[in-house]
């Protein structure tokens, strides 16, 4: 018997994969991606990747969680036990993601306070650099612990804990079925705001307009797969762990497209929102909207705060509104990333839940108070970079390659994947695993080993970067090796029946 635990409706689970997916970068990373590569022409290329990459990989990954039952270390073992070191590689990946990211949700719960008395005065920059984050001179230094980073951090780690010991039932889905409809009708009310704030037809001009001409350029179609790819939480763990907890009969290739359409709509409207707000901030300024355009952490604490200054009324609540939006697309996915080293230290070592969490988590909690120095941002800045280029983005291209090309597994998940779905899989699915997204995701590696190669990610000097981003990314690999070497309980890599749930 199939005693794994499951999620109590399909909405439930659609929420949690919608909220795993919904996370800062379509906030911040979105928006500026597409104005860079062609504004309302990198639609095209965006669509593209999401059908021919995007969604294929997620009904790969929902099929390999649903059918071997597993996090993501015990199903790719149940799938060839050759490669659970994949698993565990993804998993660490997931690992270091979490120690920063708790961070940054950190950071966005202080500003929410710091907005209803715009305490970031007339200089963001110096504000947040300075006063806030009290940044330290050089990279590397790390300094001592900032107070108004801790406090929130250890709230941020107790409502993301205080979640995971509740399970997937009571826990992670109700979680997702209050954070999700929150931040929509959060963000839907900023941007209804913004889109009425003067010269904001001037910005929503600036990223809609199309610029046909660099749809030709390979670049464009890298940024679209490449947005795609970290935006959808595939190669994380994440989605193989989720969708283990899937009851038998349930609509993969349906819930794939659900919520691949889900998580491009808010980034839609995350698009809207930020360039109708920096259309009007440009014109406050007297300046061109190109010249106001920032992703990230500048765009979210620096740009934002501008912005927020400049508006007629009632800017501190609009700021507040802002800031939650933040934070809930944060913890909605932190929640799903700290859950993949959960599932996969019970699995593997036969551990209670309430154990796992403690491990798992407390030690990831414990890791991120680094971050929370002086030199946190030099530190969180490289490992992010680093574990994004050649963690994920590299982890999925293995994964892939494995899948389709080594081990030819293709056609018997999608015979599974069809079994269970109202949408059948046709050729195309297997063309697009087999020939399309491994030869993008491999450009895209190559590029990326070129470019840093030739020139040291944001000038910083090559010893902080061997230890704090390439020690990062390839510290995460050899843990793979490290935790498949431990052996697994007897009949721990049977498949197990499952259960049948009713919906």
């Amino acid at each position: 018997m199939d005693n794994r635990p499951q999620w109590g409706t399909r909405a439930g689970f659609i929420l949690a994969a919608v909220g795993s997916a919904v996370g800062l970068g379509n906030i911040w990373r979105f928006p500026a991606v597409a104005y860079e590569n062609g504004g309302g022409a990198f639609f095209f290329p965006y669509l593209f990747a999401l059908l021919t990459a995007g969604i294929p990989l997620l009904v790969m990954e929902f099929t390999i969680g649903h059918k071997y039952r597993g996090s993501a270390p015990l199903s790719y073992a149940r799938l060839s036990k050759k490669y659970e070191w994949l698993g565990w590689w993804q998993v660490a990946v997931s690992f270091v993601i979490s120690t920063y990211y708790a961070v940054i949700i950190a950071w966005a719960m202080s500003f929410a306070g710091f907005s209803f008395s715009l305490k970031w005065g007339d200089d963001p920059e110096g504000f947040l650099f300075g006063s806030y984050l009290n940044l330290a001179e050089a990279p590397g230094q790390v300094g001592s612990i900032v107070p108004g980073v801790f406090i929130p951090l250890v709230i941020v780690w107790i409502i993301t804990l205080g979640v995971l010991f509740k399970g997937v039932k009571k826990g992670i889905e109700i979680a997702n079925k209050i954070f999700i409809p929150a931040l929509v009708i959060l963000f839907l009310i900023i941007v209804v705001r913004a889109i009425t704030l003067d010269g904001a037809a001037q910005g929503l001009d600036a990223f809609f307009k199309p610029d046909w001409s660099q749809i030709a350029s390979p670049k464009v179609w890298v940024a679209a797969y490449g947005q795609i790819f970290f935006s959808l939480s595939i190669a994380f763990a994440i989605m193989v762990t989720y969708s283990s907890y899937l009851p038998k009969k349930t609509d993969i290739t349906n819930n794939a497209f659900i919520t691949g359409f889900a998580n491009s709509g808010f980034e839609l409207l995350a698009g809207i929102g930020v360039f109708a707000a920096l259309g009007f901030m440009a014109s406050q300024a007297g300046v061109p909207v190109s010249e106001v355009v920032k992703s990230g952490v500048g765009l979210a604490f620096v740009v934002f705060p501008m912005i927020i200054n400049e508006f007629p009324t009632l800017n501190g609540l609009f700021g507040s509104l802002f800031f939650i939006c933040l934070v809930l697309a944060g913890l909605s996915s932190l929640i799903s990333i700290v859950e993949t080293f959960i599932a996969g230290v019970q699995d593997k070592f036969r551990v209670s839940r309430t154990k796992a969490v403690l491990f798992g988590g407390g030690l990831s909690a414990v890791i991120s108070i680094l971050f929370a120095t002086q030199g946190g941002l030099y530190f969180l800045d490289a490992a992010d970079y680093f574990i994004n280029q050649f963690g994920v983005a590299l982890a999925g291209l293995v994964e892939v390659v494995i899948v389709a090309w080594v081990l030819k597994e293709l056609k018997n998940l999608q015979n599974h994947a069809d079994g269970m779905s109202d949408i059948r899989l046709g050729g195309w699915w297997r063309v697009c695993l087999g020939i399309i997204t491994p030869i993008v995701l491999g450009y895209m590696m190559v590029q990326n080993i070129i470019t840093n190669i030739k020139d040291n990610y944001e000038g910083y000097p090559t010893s902080f970067l061997l230890y704090s981003g390439w020690g990062v990314a390839v510290g995460a690999i050899l843990l793979g090796f490290i935790f498949m070497a431990i052996k697994w309980d007897k009949n721990t890599l049977d498949v197990p029946q499952k259960k049948e749930v009713s919906q």
